[in-house]
């Protein structure tokens, strides 16, 4: 299970500065949008599924049914990583990346047209469960794709920032969901928006298909996969393994570190935007159009300080960057909540702002990071196993463990335990990730 060596920027593939600004713009919005659509679903759960699709029961058994549809979509994203990792490694980043932009966009518009409990019965909530499923497997497939295109295609010294324009995707994607959300609610009543306002923002999603028709017809494979797929070539065919195979045998034990070291972020981040988004307005009585106006200044800060700590992470090391935004995580969790109960829209922005920066930056250089876990022929399944084991650890059970623990123990203090608990299997997976690397 040792580490899988790093694979160095290949010579002789250098491009046009036109034809890199057109992949990075391309990866950019592609993950901005499959963000979107993902996001728009955490919001929703945290607003108005719950009443729409589990109705039977307290408000907040609608809630943990709600943030368990959420979860479920995380549990799914393996399942999209393996797929598309398999695919990704013999046939492309670009299909894939495409494949799984179709994928997100029908999901996510099926569930802006699927009618409610009241409606169609028990019917509702398997559909939706369902199109979660599809969103989930969707996004597996994607950060992969959109990750190795931009981080194959940089030029050499520059894989981090390169690798930090999917990331942006993420605040991009939470910005433009929220804002979204806020002009629906600005523009319905309370009523109307239940009745059909939330569905406004998951039919926008319907555009991405546009945009995977852009990157089939004008965004070419990455030369490192192609320079791997003659290598393959050049195999007999019974000599050939799969990629997962491989990972499974060789390199398992970077994989489980891979995602054991970013668990935490994820898990912080959904926290962020999904938990604390019901717990200040169901449990402090916060204005809903308020806290999701913090949250939205909040991205906005992050399309800044991401690419910083990925620049960084070029001139000083990913391990380095990465270690002091989980060791940031880890000392801001107590200040964290103690600031949200307050109850204060003013230190609820400081409180998710700090979080923010020290999520910037450790996800800044991750991208680049997994990437140079492992060789090209694996690395799309690698990373993104790596990617989608954080998330399922991490993201999927973050907002349903919140509000478990604040039902079981009524204090915040307990969620501020349960990241720390995280950062300490980070750095723990950051520091063995370190040694192995410096065997090599």
């Amino acid at each position: 299970m040792d580490m899988a060596p790093s694979a160095p920027s290949l010579p002789g593939t250098a491009l046009p500065p036109v034809n890199r600004r057109r992949v990075a713009t391309a990866t950019a919005l592609a993950s901005a949008v499959e963000w979107y659509d993902y996001f728009v679903f955490g919001i929703a759960a945290a607003l108005v599924l719950g009443d729409l699709y589990f109705p039977a029961g307290s408000s907040t058994a609608g809630v943990l049914a709600s943030f368990a549809t959420f979860a479920v979509g995380f549990l799914a994203r393996p399942l999209g990583g393996i797929v598309a990792g398999q695919l990704g490694d013999k046939r492309g980043r670009k299909p894939m990346l495409v494949l799984a932009l179709t994928l997100m966009g029908l999901a996510t518009t099926g569930i802006g047209l699927l009618p409610t409990y009241d409606t169609i019965g028990v019917a509702a909530p398997i559909l939706l469960v369902a199109l979660r499923v599809l969103q989930g497997i969707a996004v597996g497939a994607q950060w992969g794709g959109a990750m190795l295109l931009a981080t194959e295609y940089a030029p050499e010294g520059k894989r981090g920032v390169y690798g930090s324009v999917v990331q942006l995707g993420v605040p991009i994607g939470v910005v433009t969901a929220n804002t979204v959300f806020l002009l629906a609610g600005a523009f319905t009543t309370d009523t109307e928006f239940a009745a059909w306002g939330w569905r406004v923002p998951f039919l926008i999603g319907l555009f991405v298909l546009g945009l995977a028709w852009y990157i089939h017809t004008r965004v070419e494979e990455t030369p490192e996969f192609r320079q791997a797929e003659q290598q393959l070539a050049q195999q007999e065919k019974g000599d050939q393994s799969s990629p997962l195979r491989t990972i499974l045998r060789h390199h398992l034990g970077t994989v489980l570190l891979a995602g054991g070291s970013f668990a935490v972020n994820t898990a912080t981040f959904y926290i962020l935007i999904t938990g604390v988004l019901d717990y200040t307005t169901r449990e402090l009585d916060m204005r809903k159009s308020a806290v999701l106006t913090v949250s939205l200044c909040v991205s906005l800060t992050q399309l800044i300080l991401i690419p910083a700590a990925a620049a960084l992470s070029d001139r000083l090391g990913r391990i380095r960057i990465y270690a002091i935004g989980a060791a940031g995580i880890a000392l801001w969790a107590v200040p964290l909540f103690l600031l949200i109960d307050t109850g204060s829209l003013l230190w609820l922005a400081v409180g998710t702002f700090v979080a923010s920066c020290f999520l910037s930056i450790m996800y800044g250089p991750q991208a680049a990071l997994f990437a140079e876990l492992f060789t090209p022929e694996m690395r799309y399944t690698g990373a993104s196993l790596g990617y989608q084991i954080a998330a399922v650890l991490g993201g999927g059970l973050a907002p349903f463990m919140m509000v478990l623990l604040l039902e079981a123990t009524g204090t915040s203090m307990a969620v501020s335990g349960y990241i720390i608990v995280l950062s300490v299997i980070a750095l723990v997976s950051i520091k063995v990730l370190a040694d192995r690397s410096r065997s090599h």
